[in-house]
């Protein structure tokens, strides 16, 4: 692929600002996604008992505040069943500091270690004044408990204020998927995000813009329909280099990221290679590691290859014969063993002691079942008188 082909590096939206450099959902993690000239900011807000919204991912505090040290009465208890003024008494980023969630609180400097320790829940409004002209928000709500006096109107609470806060709205991108017709009406400038695949009939009647999906929900020819209709695709959470580089290639629009900080310097995708260079990279590969298994394979049993090609060439036929025979009966193994012991006679081969033990009971046995031979010159005949006169 050349670099010409290339789409535009992706947006990058911080993930709940910058939670590897700051506690999450803090004003000094926001502020550190900032600094780094992001597209957007990503925030899941809920609302207190009082009515306030608020940034918090969990259901309940004890994951990122010490409300386990402050109120261990209200530790289990859903976050937004607490009142606002209970919630701003919480120590928000302690925990990044104990914990340390990515390995990265021993690299803060002193003044940054220090603010972090000192944070705390931050609000809807506080998040919206400093995001103002800065950056885009995508924003996500959590719903409160069933028993929460603002659970039906959590949302209109929610919308109202935003438009309170001067937020310009075409920086919005508003996901929530309830009341999308009431939302579109009272703030067209939205733009409507959608959290989940639809048909493209759909999408349309909900006038979506944008769709926030997992990155391992979507293949690439799903990426070119999208961009086909007119839909822009933010994918999370993408924090390795190399993801960013390949979804960079497959022009992707936008990811949300942890690690921001480290993909905003990243100038240009890790490595670009066209198809076929990379199936003659691997052929190659493949080759040659072929190629040194059988020469190591080769080097390491050289002599025992040797040894038995040139044990193979110094046996007789009855040496093979005799190796060959494992299952054949005793008695012919017997005869085989005969027949090597006179071979090796005639050659002047010298028979182990192992070997002639072996062939001697053998050779008794063949002996007492085969046929008197006869001598010469009439012995025949001798050994026969003499047979019978010890018979009598």
């Amino acid at each position: 692929m050349e670099k010409k082909d290339l789409g535009p590096k992706p947006a990058l939206i911080g993930h709940r600002g910058a939670p590897m450099l700051a506690p999450e959902h803090t004003l000094m993690s926001f502020r550190k996604a900032l600094e780094q000239k992001l597209y957007g900011l990503q925030a899941d807000i809920t609302i207190s008992l009082d009515g306030v919204p608020f940034l918090m991912h969990d259901a309940t505090l004890r994951r990122t505040t010490n409300v386990e040290e402050e109120f261990p009465e209200l530790a289990r208890r859903p976050a937004s069943m607490l009142n606002w003024t209970t919630l701003q008494r919480l120590n928000a980023g302690q925990w990044f500091l104990k914990t340390d969630p990515f390995w990265t609180a021993s690299s803060l400097s002193p003044s940054d270690h220090k603010e972090a320790q000192n944070q705390s829940i931050c609000s809807l409004a506080e998040l919206l004044e400093l995001a103002k002209g800065n950056a885009t928000l995508l924003l996500n709500l959590r719903d409160p408990p069933r028993e929460h006096p603002y659970r039906s109107s959590f949302l209109n609470v929610t919308l109202e204020a935003v438009l309170r806060s001067g937020f310009p709205q075409h920086q919005v991108m508003w996901l929530p998927n309830r009341q999308r017709p009431l939302v579109r009406k009272v703030a067209p400038g939205f733009q409507q995000t959608s959290g989940s695949k639809e048909t493209v009939t759909s999408l349309r009647k909900g006038h979506i813009q944008w769709l926030n999906l997992r990155y391992t929900q979507v293949s690439g020819q799903e990426l070119r329909d999208y961009a086909s209709w007119n839909l822009s695709v933010n994918l999370y959470t993408v924090n390795a280099p190399w993801l960013f580089s390949l979804l960079w290639c497959a022009r992707v629009p936008s990811v949300t990221s942890d690690n921001s900080h480290t993909l905003s310097q990243v100038p240009s995708p890790l490595w670009i290679m066209a198809p076929d260079e990379y199936c003659l990279m691997w052929v190659t590969t493949d080759l040659i590691s072929f190629t040194l298994i059988v020469g190591i394979f080769v080097f390491q049993n050289y002599h025992l290859i040797r040894w038995r090609l040139g044990g193979i060439r110094s046996y007789n036929p009855e040496q093979i014969m005799l190796s060959a025979a494992v299952r054949r009966a005793s008695r012919d193994v017997s005869i085989m063993k005969e027949k090597l012991i006179f071979s090796e006679i005639s050659d002047g081969v010298e028979v182990s002691d192992e070997l002639s033990v072996c062939s001697d009971n053998s050779y008794d046995t063949y002996g007492n079942s085969s046929t008197t031979p006869v001598g010469p010159r009439g012995g025949g005949s001798r050994t026969k008188t003499l047979t019978d006169r010890s018979g009598r």
